[in-house]
């Protein structure tokens, strides 16, 4: 496969320190098909570039290819080889190093459940040998973010660099950088990450991949206002591992549920991840199983294994989003792929189209890792793509927006509309059956909004030929939906407003009644934290073109639950308390105990942190486990004292009433 260098790639490799040219890189890059003849120096070097440009955002492989044919490779080779040996540096930012507070090392990988096997089996016996209870043997099983490495003191933010010297970014905070979750600063290593819905809705038309944001961010350059945005948005952040959503159980369970965890922590996080991290709990065994040069014993990264297929392109057909955006899908040979049948991938957009030739005919790298949507890697060989030059929905000429087509008509195109309305059942999540086949009929018979699908009966929707039995179970789901209680903010997100997502509709809720947020000025919405005034901007036009929808919408009564408003006292019992429920509760089964402390204001943890102020300890619970929870400050309660506390105040409560 012939490799076309770009500058940036050539800049990347330059400002990592190798020493290679042009012409050379190419030619080694281009034979992975030969790379059994290539000497362990060659595969250094390629693992060199690779790396290099990887961490720049830039990258010339997968890595997939990466790490299951060309590491692979350098340890048949040569096992004793120092690359892999030593920390993957991050040297994409021209600045002196300085020495990290902390050692950061690499992870090692697994691609087998087999391999997982091997490892808790390493586990178990170094725990036999410092006398360790194997019942205290637990696993924290947390997202592999595929993010920017980083570490935060509390005083500068630094790259992971070599593992023992990286670079100061503090910078990156001060253009307004948060921690995930409201956390604190110095919570130590973590990843610098952009969430993957922000980046598909705001910024996949104008950016190739997320990784050439999280490079962007800690750039000493002025970075791209989009990238500013997307800061001030809350939507580029410094997640601490430690934050990170987790499982945590008994080393037997964690093999047992295997895939069931597995599934469950991939889908934790709204960031890249490419697998998950596992690691054992226990302060004694991390002290005695130590580290080797370049990883920690104690702690795994598991990556599902990814196929790789040559395919064929039959055709790309473009698809029209809600917001009227063009989206390019290529239809493909069929191919089998990590257990699927594959004949359909989505491009990126149809400026990728055209640049890198996806068209009828073109052969092109199509990657498929176990639970991840397939997606095309590369264009192996180009073709003259056919662009197009009306809308499919509505034949309304498109038009040219950065890399993305657009069809202007938001009045009468059915996709926009189909689409919008789709978007609204979605979003509140109390209603059925208001699926695409169910809109796009109703649409074909002459229903233009939402609020208009609301004031159907039974008799209109068996008009429309659905049978009488569905018609009355549409018209009940109608109903449901406006009677049972649904957040406030909920139901303002269902309205699509561009930048103007869930998490932001909670936000602008907790300053402003959901009636009054039509009156707020762009000023008013740039002073809520978090509100950049680009946002500020789009959200008040967005607000304005969706006000006689919203309230015709409104006022058929639906039973909204109002957002908690920014700084009000609770008078919750559990409110601001991180609980950790852990051994065999008597009273009950510990999900019912989490269930119960989350809505007397709790937040719930899987394993003890500093962040933790209380554990609730059931039966076979060690002492070793209290002791550690007590030396880190943490308040312990067993079962009765926890339930007589829960008692007393639903008591006083009741008094008070």
């Amino acid at each position: 496969m012939d490799i076309k260098l770009t500058d940036s790639q050539m800049s990347a490799i330059k400002l990592a320190g190798i020493e290679v040219g042009r012409v050379k890189a190419k030619k080694l890059l281009s034979d992975d098909e030969g790379l059994w003849a290539f000497s362990p120096e060659d595969l250094t070097l390629i693992l060199q570039i690779a790396n290099a440009t990887y961490r720049a955002g830039v990258p010339v492989m997968s890595d997939i290819k990466y790490d299951t044919l060309y590491v692979k490779e350098l340890e048949d080779k040569n096992p004793d080889s120092e690359f892999l040996a030593s920390v993957e540096a991050e040297p994409v930012i021209e600045s002196k190093t300085v020495a990290l507070p902390v050692k950061m090392l690499s992870t090692e990988k697994a691609y087998s459940y087999e391999e997982i096997e091997r490892w808790i089996k390493r586990l178990v016996k170094a725990a036999k040998e410092i006398d360790l209870d194997l019942a205290d043997l637990d696993i924290r099983v947390t997202p592999k973010l595929d993010g920017y490495a980083a570490y935060d003191d509390g005083e500068k933010l630094y790259t992971r660099g070599d593992g023992s010297r990286g670079q100061d970014i503090t910078r990156a905070i001060n253009r307004g950088l948060k921690v995930a979750k409201g956390g604190k600063r110095g919570s130590g290593a973590g990843e610098i990450v952009i969430k993957k819905s922000y980046f598909e809705d705001k910024l996949s038309g104008y950016f190739e991949n997320s990784r050439n944001i999280q490079a962007s961010i800690i750039a000493e350059k002025k970075i791209d206002e989009r990238i500013q945005e997307a800061i001030d948005d809350g939507a580029c952040v410094f997640y601490p591992f430690e934050l990170l959503e987790n499982w945590t159980g008994h080393y037997e369970v964690f093999l047992e549920d295997f895939k069931k965890i597995l599934r469950e922590i991939w889908d934790a996080v709204d960031y890249e991840i490419d697998g998950i991290i596992a690691e054992a709990t226990n302060s004694s065994l991390k002290d005695y199983m130590g580290a080797t040069r370049k990883n920690h014993r104690w702690q795994i990264a598991y990556k599902v294994n990814a196929e790789i297929a040559k395919v064929i392109v039959e055709n790309v057909v473009p698809q029209t989003s809600r917001t009227g955006k063009l989206t390019p899908v290529a239809q493909l040979e069929p191919t089998k792929l990590s257990g699927a049948t594959i004949s359909r991938a989505t491009v990126h957009n149809y400026g990728m189209v055209k640049s890198k030739g996806v068209g009828k005919g073109a052969l092109v790298e199509l990657v498929r890792s176990g639970l991840v949507i397939p997606k095309i890697e590369s264009v192996i060989e180009k073709v003259e793509p056919d662009i197009p030059k009306e809308c499919p929905s509505c034949q309304s000429h498109v038009v040219w927006d950065g890399d993305n087509l657009f069809c202007p008509n938001t009045t009468d195109c059915p996709a926009q509309a189909e689409n919008t309305m789709m978007h609204f059942f979605k979003t509140l999540r109390n209603v059925d059956g208001f699926g695409p086949k169910v809109i796009e009929k109703i649409y074909q018979s002459g229903i233009k909004s939402i609020h208009d699908i609301y004031r159907l009966d039974v008799d209109k929707l068996v008009e429309m030929d659905f049978g009488e039995k569905t018609s009355e179970n549409l018209v009940e789901q109608l109903l449901a939906s406006r009677v049972l209680e649904i957040e406030d903010w909920r139901f303002l997100a269902a309205f699509g407003v561009p930048r103007l997502g869930e998490g932001y509709c909670e936000k602008l809720l907790e300053h402003h009644d959901v009636t009054d947020i039509f009156d707020l000025t762009i000023e008013d919405m740039i002073n809520i934290d978090g509100f950049a005034e680009l946002s500020a901007r789009t959200i008040f036009e967005g607000l304005k073109s969706i006000e006689k929808e919203f309230y015709s919408i409104y006022e058929l009564g639906f039973n909204l639950k109002a957002t908690k408003r920014s700084g009000l006292m609770s008078d919750l019992l559990l409110d601001g308390e991180l609980i950790v429920f852990t051994g065999s509760m008597e009273h009950g089964k510990r999900p019912d105990f989490e269930s119960e402390a989350k809505k007397l204001g709790a937040k719930i943890g899987k394993s003890v942190t500093s962040k933790t102020t209380l554990l609730v300890t059931g039966s076979s619970v060690g002492e070793k486990k209290i002791a550690a929870a007590v030396d880190k400050g943490v308040r312990v309660l067993n079962e009765s004292e926890y339930l007589s506390m829960i008692k007393a105040h639903k008591t006083l409560t009741m008094d008070l009433n």
